[in-house]
């Protein structure tokens, strides 16, 4: 199943059959290629020891759970990623879902944010709330969050280069709304809960919205994780991502192996920045992608739970058991979604979704049934956010802990998925880290090997997609999708122009001049942005006063 050359780990795709084994029969494999066999027994887990493999629930290694309890104590967080247009149209979204039963929120930004530009840069020609919700300035993020308490929800921000900025324009909206509160400013971020992406790592390996180099762009984390554990505690200074790696087009294994092996990057690189592992380590969470392979995916989870738990007590001493749990959001597949059919996109994603749940996901985000043609209107993310309530309150799945725990095929493929993970890993630590694999273009050219191939079994008919090559529909009804149109733009350059003319541009420039200093040294970056946002410094701006510091990256191309 498995090829070895050259130093690296290659899903032997190409040996996938297509419509027969030699014995004439139909040869079953996972999505990712991996083959299963007929009949799974006690033999296939003889080795498997119940207390140093399994643990109950809420033990360790945590492969069952890190809650003795599971969905028993408290459900998944239900947590709807949306952000479209302008502050003021995500801000009723926002509210529709709350209303809706939405348990937290998770803003999506669009790329002129993500790249760390403002509205009226050449570069956002076209762009502005097409992906995403534009944020620019405080005064954006002020009315993304209008009549929303901050302390009273949990709220994930998918953003990662400009995640620092981000960051620190939702403190100073916290900070605001704690005063009006009569609260002391200093209190608004003790309580404070939720989440920031925050990771870069993945942005080069896998989904390229990227700004600086990697080293001080590393630096930007640190600083937060630095910053967050003396004055904002319960926040979690970043959420490792899979979903990305395996969006553009990884196997569960690479999955799995790139979204542990850059957890391990960042603990590394906060332990060299002088941090003690357990004032930081029970902060980091991480993202996985739901896909189409059922018993893969809960596999998977469960795996990641057992590698992270050993590598945070063996590798890293880690002494706080909160650092040995591995926390993870799950978002169902992108990637699988169609835009022929799109109906069927309904049954994908509550599939995936039962996927994760079984696994043991803290929090999830179910795709609309849309989202292949555009973003989701109002009424397809009401659907996505039910298929959630109808797993929790329907289903039974809830009742017990790791119900599949124990299952011969489900136990095989958790270990084997851990046995080609720690493979992986092997590899990149011998390569000096994940920083110097990105650098090298390893984690990149194994994930393009892996999607070109999965590309070659979708148009051979080795993988079926139902709708797309194979039960096909010659005459398709359109569905109606949500447009966003150029005057997004126009008003978002508008607001931007008057905030250019009221606020204290001294003020401003005495910020930014201070950041930039900042940079140049050793000082932490967060007090300094903090500053900057509260004299309503654009992202743009602040972004250019680092990238005058730092450069900009640009990457070595993989072929």
């Amino acid at each position: 199943m498995w090829l070895k050359s050259a130093g690296t780990i290659q899903f032997d795709w190409m040996k996938r059959a297509t419509t027969a084994d030699a014995a004439g029969q139909r040869s079953f494999r996972t999505i990712s290629g991996r083959t299963i066999d007929e009949l799974y027994t006690p033999a296939d887990v003889a080795g498997l020891d119940y207390q140093r493999d399994l643990g109950d629930p809420g033990q360790f290694p945590y492969t069952r759970g890190i809650h003795r309890t599971g969905y028993r104590g408290r459900l998944w967080t239900m947590r709807q990623f949306s952000g479209f247009g302008t502050p003021e149209e995500t801000n009723q979204r926002y509210q529709h879902l709350l209303r809706a039963g939405g348990t937290g929120l998770s803003v999506a930004f669009d790329l002129p944010t993500l790249m760390g530009r403002d509205p009226d840069h050449p570069l956002s020609l076209g762009e502005v709330g097409k992906c995403g919700v534009n944020v620019t300035s405080l005064a954006d993020m002020e009315t993304l969050f209008d009549g929303i308490d901050l302390g009273s929800i949990t709220t994930s921000m998918t953003i990662n280069s400009p995640a620092a900025m981000i960051f620190a324009m939702y403190l100073v909206v916290a900070e605001k709304q704690a005063l009006r509160r009569g609260s002391a400013q200093g209190g608004a971020w003790q309580t404070l809960s939720g989440t920031i992406q925050n990771d870069i790592l993945k942005e080069f390996i896998a989904q390229k919205e990227y700004i600086y180099p990697p080293r001080p762009s590393m630096r930007l984390i640190t600083d937060i994780f630095r910053f967050c554990a003396a004055e904002v505690p319960k926040w979690n200074t970043i959420s490792v991502s899979g979903y990305h790696i395996r969006e553009a087009g990884a196997t569960a294994a690479q999955e799995l192996a790139f979204t542990l092996r850059d957890g391990v990057e960042y603990v590394q690189y906060g332990i060299d920045a002088g941090l003690d592992v357990d004032t930081f380590a029970p902060r980091i969470s991480f993202f996985f992608n739901a896909h189409s392979d059922f018993f893969e995916e809960i596999a998977k989870y469960r795996a990641a739970r057992r590698i992270w738990a050993h590598v945070m007590r063996d590798r890293f001493k880690a002494s706080n058991p909160r650092s040995l749990q591995l926390r993870f959001h799950t978002q169902t597949a992108g990637v699988s979604l169609t835009a022929q059919q799109p109906y069927n996109n309904v049954v994908r994603t509550a599939l995936q979704a039962l996927s994760a749940v079984l696994g043991g996901t803290q929090s999830l985000h179910t795709n609309s049934l849309d989202e292949a043609l555009a973003l989701p209107t109002a009424e397809a993310a009401t659907l996505a956010l039910r298929t959630q309530q109808i797993i929790a309150h329907e289903t039974g799945v809830t009742a017990e802990v790791d119900p599949l725990g124990g299952s011969y095929f489900v136990e095989t493929l958790t270990r084997d998925l851990e046995d080609e993970a720690l493979a992986y890993f092997d590899t990149i630590d011998r390569m000096g880290g994940m920083v110097a694999a990105i650098e090298r273009g390893y984690p990149q050219r194994e994930i393009a090997e892996s999607a070109y191939a999965f590309q070659q079994a979708v148009e051979s008919r080795g993988q079926i997609i139902v709708g797309v090559n194979d039960f096909v529909a010659e005459d398709e009804a359109s569905i109606g999708i949500l447009y966003i149109d150029d005057t997004t733009a126009e008003r978002q350059i508008a607001k931007l122009q008057r905030l250019r003319a009221s606020r204290d541009n001294g003020a401003v420039r005495k910020a930014l001049d201070a950041l930039a200093d900042g940079a140049r040294g050793e000082a932490n970056t967060m007090p300094l942005l903090l500053d900057a946002v509260r004299a309503y410094a654009t992202i743009g701006e602040m972004c250019d006063a680092l990238r005058v510091v730092w450069g900009e990256y640009e990457e070595t191309p993989v072929i």
